[in-house]
C-alpha cells in the first residue's frame, strides 16, 4: 500500500497549503447590510437589497458583507467573486417560504431521479468566496414544504457551483429543503467548524456536507446531524472525478449513512482520506464506499473511526448501475473499478445487522482491500436457517445496505467477488449466541489473514 501512503501524503501537503492560503485571503471592504436597506425583522423580504449589497461589494473589488444580529428573510441570493458573507452571532438568514422567491442556476437530476438545483445561497463560477461567522442559515423547509401541494421545489441551503477558493467556517446551517452544504465542480475549499442540523424534518435528500466532482477540499471540526448522508462525496460529472479530499475531526450522525462515497459515481474518486471521526445513531452504514456508474474508486483511506449505533459499520459495493446525471453525458459501457482501499483503526458497537458487507460483481471484483485493526461488537441471535441464505447479485441495483435483504448468512463479514483482501488485527465479537458463521467468503481470491479472531457465545 506504499502508493496509497504516498497519495495520502501528497493530499495532506495540498490541503495544508490550501488551508494556509485561504486563511489569509480576502479584501478589506466591510459592508453592514443594515446600513444599505436590509431589514432584520424576520418579516421583510430582503432578497433584492441583499443582492445589491453583494453586487456593489463585488464591483468595488470585493470584501465582506456583514449581517449583525437580526433575522433576515430572503429568497435566492448569489455570492459574487471576492465576496464573503459574515453572519455575526444571533444573525440568521431565513429562507423565504414562497416558492417564487427561489432560482435554479444549475439544474440537474440526482441519483434517485429527482430534479434539483434551486438554492437559498449560491455562487456560480466565482472565486475567493465564502460564508463565515457564528450566525445561522435557516432554510425553513418545513414551512416551505407546507406551501406546496407536491413538495417538488426543494432548495439546497448553500451551494457552490464551479467555484475556486471557497471558505465556509463556523456557521450553523439548518432546515434545508434538499442538500445542506453542496460543492459542485469546486476547486479548493476549506470547511471548518460548521454545524449542520437537518434531521427529522420529514423529507428526503437532506444531506449534510455534499462534495460533488470537486477537488482539493479540506473538511475539519464539523458537527453534522443529518436526515440523509452526513458526509458524502459524489461525482455526477462524467469527466470530473472527486479527488484530493481530506476530512478530519468530525462528529457525524445520520438517518442514512455517515461517511459515503457514491452513489452518484460516474466521474469516480481518488486520493480521499477520512480520519478521526465519531459516528453515532446512524440508520444505515457508518462507512459506505459505492462505485456503480462505471468509473474508478481508488486510493481511499478511512482511519481512526469510532461508531456507536449503526446498522452496518462498513458497506462496500462495486456495481453496474451505469447511470448519468448531467445533460450531454454518456453512460459508461462497463463497470468500473473499486481498488486500493485501506480501512483501519475502527471500533463499532451497537451494530444491528452485520459487521462488514463487501460485494463486487461477477468478473469485476473489489481489488486490494486492506482492513486493519478493526473491532466490531455484534448483537448475535442469528439462526441456522439464516446461515443458509443465498444473497442475490443485483448487479444493476441502487446500492444500499439492505439491497440484498436484511438477514445475512454471517454475523461478522460477508465478502463476495474480491481479489486481494487483507485482514489484520480484525476482531469480531457476538454478544449473544449466533448459529451463523462469523464470516462468509465467496469468490474471494488472494486473501491473507493475520491476528484475525471471532468469538460468539456458544450456541445453545
Amino acid at each position: 500500500m506504499s502508493f496509497l501512503k504516498n497519495a495520502i501524503g501528497q493530499l495532506l501537503i495540498v490541503v495544508s497549503f490550501l488551508f494556509s492560503a485561504l486563511s489569509v485571503m480576502g479584501a478589506d471592504q466591510m459592508v453592514d447590510v443594515t446600513k444599505v436597506g436590509v431589514v432584520g425583522d424576520g418579516a421583510t423580504l430582503n432578497t433584492a437589497a441583499i443582492q445589491k449589497a453583494i453586487d456593489d461589494c463585488a464591483a468595488a473589488g470585493g470584501g465582506t458583507v456583514s449581517f449583525p444580529a437580526g433575522r433576515y428573510l430572503t429568497g435566492t441570493i448569489q455570492i459574487k467573486s471576492n465576496v464573503t458573507l459574515r453572519l455575526e452571532e444571533q444573525a440568521t438568514l431565513l429562507g423565504s417560504t414562497n416558492v417564487a422567491d427561489y432560482r435554479n442556476l444549475d439544474p440537474f437530476i440526482d441519483g434517485s431521479g429527482h430534479a434539483l438545483g434551486h438554492a437559498l445561497v449560491v455562487a456560480v463560477d466565482a472565486e475567493n468566496v465564502g460564508i463565515e461567522g457564528k450566525g445561522t442559515v435557516d432554510g425553513q423547509s418545513p414551512q416551505l414544504k407546507a406551501t406546496q401541494k407536491s413538495y417538488t421545489m426543494r432548495p439546497f441551503l448553500v451551494r457552490w457551483v464551479r467555484c475556486t477558493n471557497v471558505t465556509v467556517r463556523d456557521v450553523h446551517l439548518m432546515n434545508p429543503g434538499a442538500w445542506t452544504l453542496n460543492f459542485f465542480q469546486t476547486k479548493g475549499a476549506v470547511i471548518d467548524g460548521v454545524t449542520i442540523r437537518s434531521r427529522d424534518l420529514g423529507m428526503q435528500n437532506n444531506d449534510g456536507i455534499n462534495l460533488d466532482s470537486s477537488e482539493n477540499i479540506r473538511v475539519s471540526n464539523c458537527d453534522v446531524i443529518s436526515g440523509d448522508d452526513a458526509l458524502v462525496i459524489k461525482s455526477t460529472s462524467e469527466a470530473r472525478p472527486s479527488h484530493d479530499i481530506q476530512a478530519i475531526n468530525c462528529k457525524l450522525s445520520s438517518r442514512t449513512n455517515a461517511i459515503k462515497l457514491g452513489t452518484e459515481s460516474i466521474g469516480g474518486f481518488s486520493n480521499i482520506s477520512v480520519s478521526n471521526c465519531t459516528i453515532t445513531n446512524t440508520k444505515m452504514a457508518g462507512i459506505a464506499l459505492y462505485e456503480v456508474d462505471g468509473a474508478d474508486l481508488s486510493n481511499v483511506m478511512v482511519s481512526d473511526i469510532t461508531m456507536d449505533g449503526v446498522i452496518i459499520p462498513i458497506s462496500i459495493r462495486l456495481g453496474s448501475r451505469l447511470k448519468t446525471f448531467r445533460e450531454g453525458d454518456q453512460a459508461r459501457p462497463n463497470p468500473g473499478k473499486l481498488s486500493d482501499v485501506m480501512i483501519k483503526n475502527v471500533t463499532a458497537k451497537n451494530i444491528e445487522m452485520i459487521g462488514m458487507l463487501i460485494n463486487g460483481i461477477p468478473g469485476f471484483p473489489v481489488e486490494n482491500l486492506n482492513l486493519e485493526n478493526i473491532q466490531l461488537e455484534l448483537p448475535g441471535g442469528g439462526t441456522a436457517e439464516a446461515a443458509k441464505i443465498q444473497l442475490p447479485e443485483k448487479e444493476s441495483a441502487y446500492p444500499e445496505f439492505d439491497m440484498f435483504g436484511k438477514t445475512m448468512p454471517a454475523y461478522g463479514i460477508y465478502a463476495r467477488h474480491v481479489n486481494g483482501l487483507k485482514l489484520q488485527g480484525v476482531r469480531i465479537t457476538s454478544l449473544q449466541p449466533d448459529a451463523r458463521p462469523a464470516t462468509v467468503f465467496m469468490d474471494v481470491n488472494n486473501m491473507t489473514q493475520a491476528d484475525f479472531t471471532s468469538a460468539s457465545t456458544k450456541t445453545p
